[in-house]
């Protein structure tokens, strides 16, 4: 039965509910075959066996709604709204006279209103946790002012974008429309931040992003990525190793910074790997994989497999997993489940920031292509390395990085800081968590 199943008393935490929460969902996040369905299912989870939490999601043409018993297994009630995305809107006179930047236009939906006018009243929460800025915009006018807004960011938009814009090759015309939005974009995060009670982002570049450029004064937390250690752990029966030297890049085919990495590993990396490891095999495991990912298979030893049901085998199998990633930003579960199940990890500075991991105890870091080269030629010729990095990565896995304990100091900070009348104070997080 997979962990998610479990009931949440078993989770291991410290049942307060002295708090309510509405949570608000864009998605319901199952199942769990993207990054940041993993971040938004299980540190609701675990929210919801510290308080009493209420789940609104919404459900785009009613995808997900068969999978509610699951969240109904640990949420106090869930309550979906099936929507269509209404179309892009066209430059004039919409786009142009529209405050909003166009991703965040794009979910703006009427039928959202009523519902949470409905669900405010009758609920009394302490806080509403909203997932994304996109949601925010239902909490920024008069009348939701008086209840404190938790924003979790899996990403922090306006950053990620601009460095979307540094790396990838857009048409001329995407550029132009990218930098309206991108004024638009700036002025919301403004407006978000200014009406937020708590920022949750996944790194302190993140963290550090927002205070530089969009606000001093927010409140932020740092709450790292975690991985679902009964799910994601060495088997006692390990799969076995390759016989070839072999690496293994997971993730999403079609998402901009997966795709930029790849490119970038073929362009300046591969062949310089394979003149000194000619036998190199090379996984490209990950739904959705575009003509440009598509093609990386016809050549020798690399194997592009599309969307899986179950990642671990194929991590089991690689000696490395590589995370050449150029764009920060976003959830980084990648190594922390290759570091769960012992499969060591070479990557970017950029692409394990926020994991607070030790070049060459936890990980690997390499940030131009002759490092990178360097470092995976070194790691894949000297076994002992690798054994070395494996044990010390399951056990800084194990020890600091597994949603039930980043989760339950989620929930404990939001009883600090949104429930004054909690009478028993709560020690402060590790600063590995919260920052």
């Amino acid at each position: 039965m997979p962990s998610w199943f479990m009931p949440i008393a078993n989770s291991g935490a410290t049942i307060i509910n002295d708090m309510k929460l509405l949570v608000f969902y864009p998605y319901l996040p199952y199942p769990l075959d993207r990054g940041t369905y993993h971040r938004t299912f299980n540190l609701l989870k675990e929210l919801a066996g510290v308080h009493e939490v209420d789940l609104l999601a919404l459900t785009e043409n009613g995808e997900g709604e068969e999978h509610k018993h699951v969240f109904a297994e640990f949420c106090n009630r869930v309550e979906t709204i099936s929507f269509k995305h209404p179309d892009w809107q066209k430059m004039f006179p919409d786009r142009l006279l529209n405050p909003l930047p166009p991703n965040v236009a794009h979910w703006t939906l009427p039928q959202v209103e009523p519902v949470l006018d409905r669900l405010l009243t009758a609920g009394k929460y302490d806080a509403v946790h909203v997932c994304d800025i996109v949601l925010a915009q239902y909490f920024t006018n008069k009348k939701r002012a008086s209840i404190p807004m938790i924003v979790d960011r899996s990403r922090v938009d306006l950053q990620f974008q601009l460095a979307e814009h540094s790396r990838m090759n857009f048409s001329l015309k995407t550029r132009f429309l990218r930098y309206e939005g991108y004024a638009k974009l700036l002025a919301f995060e403004k407006k978000v931040a200014a009406r937020a009670a708590m920022e949750v982002v996944c790194g302190p570049d993140d963290k550090v992003f927002i205070q530089k450029y969009i606000s001093k004064t927010v409140p932020i937390e740092v709450v790292v990525n975690g991985v679902d250690l009964d799910y994601f752990r060495e088997s006692p029966i390990p799969t076995a190793r390759a016989e070839n030297p072999s690496l293994i890049f997971c993730g999403a085919m079609d998402y901009n910074p997966n795709v930029d990495a790849l490119r970038w590993y073929f362009e300046a990396i591969h062949e310089g790997i394979r003149k000194q490891i000619p036998n190199l095999q090379v996984l490209i495991v990950g739904k959705s994989p575009i003509p440009e990912v598509k093609a990386y298979g016809d050549k020798p030893g690399v194997h592009v497999t599309g969307g899986v049901p179950d990642v671990r085998p194929y991590y089991g199998q690689a000696w490395l997993q590589i995370v050449p990633l150029r764009i920060g930003g976003g959830t980084r579960l990648k190594i922390v489940e290759s570091m769960a199940l012992g499969t060591p990890v070479i990557s970017t500075t950029i692409g394990a920031q926020g994991l607070d991991l030790i070049h060459k105890q936890d990980i690997l870091l390499a940030d131009t292509p002759e490092a990178f080269i360097t470092e995976t030629v070194e790691a894949l010729k000297d076994e002992s390395l690798r054994k070395r990095l494996s044990i010390a990565a399951i056990e800084t896995a194990s020890q600091r990085l597994s949603w039930r304990t980043i989760g339950k100091r989620l929930a404990e900070l939001y009883d600090r800081k949104f429930k004054s009348r909690n009478a028993n104070p709560i020690t402060p997080p590790p600063q590995a968590l919260f920052r």
